[in-house]
C-alpha cells in the first residue's frame, strides 16, 4: 500500500487573512480540497492522511466525503513545525504494511496524477525521489549587498512535492529529526542526512505553492485555463 500524508497545518501568516490558506476559495472550492483530488484519482495512491490544523481537524472528514474524496483515511492535528507535523502523520500510519510514502504540501494543488505516479514509481525503484522543475531566473549568491558568483542553472531544480520515499527510510530519517527545527522545510533534506540518494524526477513549473495573494490570483488564472 502506499500513503499520501498531505502537510496543511500551516498558519498561512504571508497570506494574512483570517483563516488558514488551505481553506482559502480558489474558483468556489477550498485549496485543500482542489490539492486531494489529484491524489483521490492518483492509481498508486491507495490511502490519504491530512494533517491540518488542530481547530480544522474535526469536521474535516465528513466535509471530505461530501467533496467525494473516499480515500481518505485519517485527519490529524498538526504540530508548530512542518516536520513536527508530518511526524504526525507518519506516526497515524500505525501498523499497516506501507511501501511508499508520499509527502505534499497542502497548498500545491496543481499537481497531476501523473506527476505523482511518476514520483512513486521513482521512489519504488530507488528508495527515495522528489519531484522538481527547472529554474527560469538566473541566480546569484550573494554575500550582503554585494554579489559573489553566478550559478549555472544547469544543475539547479527547485524542490517541488510530492517527495515519495520507502517507509522505513523515512521513518530513519525523521527519528533523528529535531522536529522543532522551523529551518526543515521540506523531507528530502532529511533522507539526504541518512547518506541515502534521493532521484529527481522532472515535473512541471505550474506546480505552484500558494504562499501569498499573488499566488492566490495565479491559481483562479491556472483554473480557469
Amino acid at each position: 500500500m502506499n500513503v499520501a500524508i498531505i502537510a496543511a497545518a500551516g498558519k498561512g501568516t504571508r497570506m494574512a487573512g483570517a483563516r488558514p490558506k488551505q481553506f482559502l476559495e480558489v474558483a468556489g472550492t477550498p485549496i485543500i480540497f482542489h490539492t486531494l483530488k489529484p491524489f483521490e484519482q492518483c492509481d498508486r495512491i491507495q490511502q490519504i492522511i491530512a494533517v491540518l490544523p488542530a481547530e480544522e481537524a474535526a469536521e474535516f472528514t465528513s466535509l471530505a466525503q461530501q467533496a467525494g474524496l473516499h480515500k481518505l483515511a485519517q485527519v490529524v492535528a498538526g504540530g508548530e513545525t512542518r516536520a513536527e507535523s508530518v511526524a504526525r502523520g507518519l506516526k497515524a500510519i500505525g501498523a499497516n504494511k506501507v511501501e511508499i510514502v508520499a509527502i505534499h504540501d497542502g497548498v500545491r494543488p496543481f499537481v497531476t496524477p501523473e506527476e505523482i505516479s511518476s514520483t512513486v514509481e521513482a521512489a519504488k525503484i530507488t528508495g527515495a525521489a522528489i519531484l522538481v522543475a527547472p529554474l527560469t531566473d538566473t541566480i546569484k549568491e550573494i554575500q550582503g549587498k554585494n554579489i559573489v558568483r553566478t550559478l549555472s542553472r544547469a544543475n539547479l531544480r527547485s524542490a517541488l512535492t510530492p517527495q515519495c520515499f520507502r517507509y522505513d527510510l523515512l521513518q530513519k530519517a525523521y527519528l533523528r529529526a529535531d522536529l522543532k527545527d522551523p529551518g526543515i522545510t521540506d523531507d528530502s533534506i532529511l533522507v539526504e542526512r541518512t547518506g541515502a540518494s534521493v532521484t529527481a524526477v522532472e515535473g512541471s513549473s505550474q506546480n505552484i505553492k500558494i504562499t501569498t495573494p499573488q499566488d492566490l490570483a495565479m491559481a483562479e488564472i491556472l483554473l480557469q485555463a
